[in-house]
């Protein structure tokens, strides 16, 4: 015995203290005295923490290796409270002991062991470095962590033993994957956690135990289990999401979509929906626009998969984009929704004959649609215009040069409008001239004699909408004589100097439209409404002096459409002189005018006597529809002949709005009505396609006369036969100010391209225009000096013609 005293007290002292921790009896637990003194000795002489950590690194391996887990319990206290304690630069050695015993526990069998591991590595995990590391490597801990999360224990027959020792280790296995990440993100110098090969096993990881059926998601106000494992998932998914920045954010993103593929997670698509949220409202607001484009990206490679899986990934794009802020969608907005008009395109161009699967691919359409609506509520409203613009260039019409592949079909137009109108509603109009530049304008406004009714009902609505700034269109739905505007709560206001500027340039553009849109054989009582409210809304923003003229010229021309045009059937006849009707009653009270006001509620007392059927109560009843408006499978010719209407065309002048009285009850209000008898006959300028270059005289029409050398008599010039009239004066002031807009246009274009472009482009620029000149020149010369064949140069003279050079001109022509 003395002689093992004396070999005690020769060893090391970093073993004796190392000896002196652990009890007699394990089940004593460690000894806290001997335990401070270790402590203070390590922190005393922190070159023996290297040989302590090694020195309990071998004492735990046998003790697992001999299953004493009380004492395996005590080593790992003990290393807790000696990283707890030390932070000098010797750490690293004793922290690659300390993993080498976490490995050793996380290796065994045991599953009390592997939870011992885990949660001392955890312990380690939260404790702040003062020394940075350079050399050490997580690989096996995310690899085991990650196993951990998936393991189910099969060794319990109890089945709820079973379920609470699997809950165990999952979420040992979770925490365990919290520790490294949050272990690895805060230190550049150590693996690079965020690679592929460990986010692919980490994010299916917490994928797995989230998606739980036996865990349900609870309110807020609700207490949770912070044990169970859906929940701990969920906790270090929210972590892991939030501690990512932009470059790291898609190696995290990926794993989450490969693992919804996989598992077939697309439908029911509440799962992903409630992950993608969690992603949304975890990850940095100015990286959300990230979440916008892995989601994109990834219904790319979907392209051909079943409607009900792409619509599954429009429908959680639809939700991103709810939660994310205005500026989340990215600076790459026109590719965004270029790709949505893609894949709408695609949809229509490979629609299936099957029923079932053609209805899921209009719920597929129908979310991209509603998709675009929602990207353009977070854009602010100047990207809306221009969305709109970018989505109107989808359409044949206006992409001459764009390859389809196949033609568009009217579905495709359809759904277009459909988009159009989505984000016109999300757009706030305040000024005019902003929500209607002419780029956009022009286009829309041709979109509105589309063949088929149901589109340029949309295309209507879309004025509405942008029109309307107070709220009128719900009251303006139905065509309707409104006695007085001022109980049906109309919002009525000044128009502003910018509005009245607009609508004075891109009136005409409107009041021609409307008016051949009143034409078409194909409207249907919608149609009439839809033109009914656009031109009521256009009297309500737009009122101004100028305007009501204009307006009131409208509805005369459309009367004279529906009096002498003999290709529409009745019903449009009726239907159009009740539209007028309605309409300049309610301009007459928008605009002030009350004696025309009395006019129009004369002409509407006098067909409720003679002519009821040119009153919007009998024009626009649904219920007495002739075969024109209703469903021809379901009137037949028959029932035709029973209507109402009249056998003839017989229109009274007391029926109708009379040129000769309106301009007397207007003459007394300050009005300009030189306009208002001239018809909307004339095509607006900028309407038609785009003008060719300015045609150029030809040179042989050049007729020059020269006085001659030899004095001989010269025949007088022959007076112009043209009379000078106001009219005359009008073009020629009219022709001035067109004039002086095109130089001023050519000499802005000229200094921008002498400011912008190189020196070369203006070199040869110039070099082309002298060519072109000089070769214009000699033409001009050459012709001259061989002779015109005017009557003047055909005169046959004694001597031979001078040449050019020889001739004399006058001084006035002398340069």
């Amino acid at each position: 015995m003395a002689c093992m005293g004396c070999c005690k007290a020769m060893r090391p002292r970093y073993k004796r203290l190392v000896d002196d921790i652990f009890p007699v009896n394990p089940e004593d637990g460690l000894v806290k005295n001997n335990m401070d003194k270790l402590t203070f000795y390590a922190l005393s002489s922190p070159e023996k923490l290297d040989r302590i950590g090694q020195y309990l690194a071998t004492k735990l391996s046998r003790d697992v290796a001999r299953r004493r887990i009380s004492l395996v319990k005590i080593a790992m206290d003990a290393l807790d409270q000696l990283l707890v304690s030390c932070h000098d630069y010797s750490l690293n050695l004793f922290v690659e002991s300390f993993l080498k015993m976490v490995q050793k526990l996380l290796e065994c069998d045991e599953l009390e062991l592997q939870i011992l591991g885990t949660l001392s590595f955890v312990k380690f995990a939260n404790i702040e470095e003062d020394t940075p590391s350079y050399h050490r490597r997580y690989d096996f801990f995310v690899s085991k962590f990650s196993s951990m999360c998936h393991s189910c224990a099969e060794s319990e027959n109890d089945r709820s033993k079973l379920i609470m020792s699997t809950r165990r280790i999952r979420t040992a296995g979770l925490k365990g994957l919290q520790g490294v990440v949050r272990k690895t993100v805060s230190d550049e110098l150590q693996v690079n956690i965020w690679e592929p090969v460990h986010m692919d096993k980490i994010v299916p990881s917490l994928l797995y135990n989230m998606h739980d059926p036996g865990f349900a998601p609870v309110e807020l106000e609700s207490p949770k289990d912070d044990e169970h494992p859906a929940q701990v998932a969920e906790t270090v998914f929210r972590d892991l999401v939030c501690r990512a920045c932009f470059g790291n954010l898609k190696p995290v993103l990926k794993p989450i979509l490969v693992h919804m593929d996989n598992h077939k997670l697309w439908g029911p698509k509440v799962f992903v929906i409630r992950c993608f949220k969690i992603v949304m409202y975890s990850v940095q607001q100015q990286y959300a626009y990230v979440v916008v484009q892995a989601l994109m990206s990834h219904l790319d490679t979907h392209v051909h998969d079943s409607p009900e899986i792409k619509a599954a990934i429009v429908d959680v794009l639809f939700e991103t984009v709810l939660i994310a802020a205005g500026a989340s969608v990215g600076p790459s907005v026109l590719d965004v929704f270029n790709t949505l008009v893609k894949h709408l395109r695609i949809s229509l161009d490979n629609k299936s004959s099957n029923e079932s699967i053609r209805a899921e691919e209009k719920k597929f359409e129908e979310a991209i649609v509603n998709t675009i609506g929602q990207f353009a509520n977070n854009l602010p409203d100047y990207q809306k215009i221009e969305i709109m613009m970018f989505v109107m260039a989808k359409f044949p019409q206006f992409t001459p040069d764009e390859n389809y592949g196949v033609q568009m079909d009217s579905q495709l137009q359809t759904l277009l409008l459909k988009t159009l109108l989505k984000v016109a509603t999300k757009y706030k109009t305040v000024n005019m001239a902003n929500a209607f530049p002419q780029e956009f304008l022009l286009p829309l406004l041709s979109m509105s004699l589309f063949d088929d009714p149901a589109m340029r009902i949309i295309v209507q609505e879309i004025l509405h909408t942008l029109i309307d700034r107070h709220d009128n269109t719900e009251k303006l739905l139905h065509v309707q004589v409104f006695k007085d505007i001022s109980k049906a709560g109309f919002k009525v206001e000044k128009v502003n100097r910018p509005d009245a500027l607009f609508i004075k340039k891109f009136g005409m553009h409107f009041y021609w439209y409307l008016q051949e849109n009143i034409k078409l054989n194909s409207n249907r009582v919608d149609n009439f409404e839809a033109l009914f409210c656009t031109m009521s809304l256009i009297a309500i923003e737009m009122n101004s002096k100028e305007t009501v003229v204009e307006l009131i010229r409208l509805g005369l021309d459309m009367q004279n459409i529906a009096t002498n045009n003999l290709s529409l059937p009745m019903t449009h006849k009726c239907a159009i002189h009740a539209l007028v009707a309605a309409f300049l009653c309610f301009v007459a009270q928008v605009c002030d005018l009350q004696q025309l006001h009395q006019y129009a509620l004369e002409i509407v007392e006098n067909r409720k006597t003679d002519a009821p059927h040119l009153l919007p109560d009998f024009a626009f009843n649904r219920k007495n529809r002739p075969a024109s408006y209703a469903d021809p499978d379901t009137v037949t010719l028959a029932e035709f002949q029973k209507q109402d209407y009249p056998q003839t065309e017989t229109l009274k002048d007391t029926w109708l709005f009379q040129l000769d009285i309106i301009t007397n009850l207007l003459s007394e209000q300050g009005l300009d009505l030189s306009r208002l008898s001239v018809p909307f006959t004339q095509k607006p300028f900028g309407i038609s396609e785009p003008d060719g270059s300015r045609s150029m005289s030809d040179i042989n029409s050049i007729n020059l006369e020269f006085e001659s050398t030899e004095g001989s008599p010269v025949l007088p010039k022959k007076r112009s036969s043209e009379d000078v009239t106001v009219e005359s004066l009008k073009k020629m002031l009219s022709e001035d100010s067109t004039n002086k807009e095109e130089e001023e246009e050519r000499r802005r274009e000229i200094i921008h391209t002498f400011r912008t472009a190189p020196f070369e482009e203006i070199v040869a620029r110039s070099e082309a225009k002298s060519n072109h000149f000089h070769n214009k020149l000699n033409e001009i010369l050459s012709m001259v000096s061989k002779g015109s064949d005017s009557p003047s140069t055909l005169r046959r003279s004694s001597t031979k013609p001078a040449t050019v050079f020889d001739i004399q001109f006058p001084e006035l022509y002398v340069y």
